[in-house]
């Protein structure tokens, strides 16, 4: 299984906008496929130190895949490779 993280933190805009984005495509997929994780960099010091200044954050298992925003045709074109592995 593919895994999709996305890392926000509350009130932010192109957070909401990375959801929605991550969503639509996945539910291209069948399920089962793609688990999607959410965390918030605020409750992770580490996750903080790494990527505030960089959020939203977009990791297909666990290697970067985007920051701030995120292209359903580039992530479409991610998760299609990497679940047909």
């Amino acid at each position: 299984m593919t895994t999709v993280t996305l890392l926000t933190k509350p009130g932010c805009h192109l957070c909401d906008v990375a959801r929605e984005v991550i969503e639509t495509v996945v539910a291209e997929f069948p399920e089962g496929d793609v688990d999607v994780q959410e965390h918030s960099i605020l409750d992770d010091p580490a996750l903080h130190e790494l990527w505030w200044e960089k959020i939203p954050v977009v990791l297909v298992d666990d290697r970067l895949h985007a920051h701030w925003r995120v292209s359903p045709e580039r992530l479409r074109a991610a998760l299609t490779e990497e679940v047909s592995r």
